[in-house]
């Protein structure tokens, strides 16, 4: 692979390969949420929520609108979504075969 693509594939699974951003990730493949809301369903400080939205923001990965004084992030249904799907259905016919740490 070339070097100059090796940087932009490196952040993209960089930027999965993160726990507390995968989780962000599968919550919002349900439905849009504010940093309160994630939050809440993750039992994270907020502070911790923010710096990983701000990742996924930069990436491409979620979407923020604002809505009155709060923010909404959306996961990006172009390209995430359908990701998510994969990963879901690898895990599910692959990984669970081989055991949760193993994967």
């Amino acid at each position: 692979m070339k070097a100059e693509l090796k940087h932009p594939y490196n952040i993209f699974f960089g930027t999965l390969a993160n726990q507390i951003r995968l989780e962000i990730i599968m919550l919002l493949a349900n439905k849009p949420l504010n940093v309160t809301q994630i939050c809440k369903k993750l039992k994270m400080k907020q502070p911790t929520v923010s710096k990983n939205l701000t990742r996924l923001e930069r990436c491409g990965f979620v979407f923020r609108e604002h809505k009155g004084k709060e923010c909404i992030y959306t996961l990006n249904r172009t390209t995430i979504k359908p990701l998510t799907s994969l990963m879901k259905a690898h895990v599910r016919n692959y990984c669970s075969k081989l055991g949760h740490h193993n994967c």
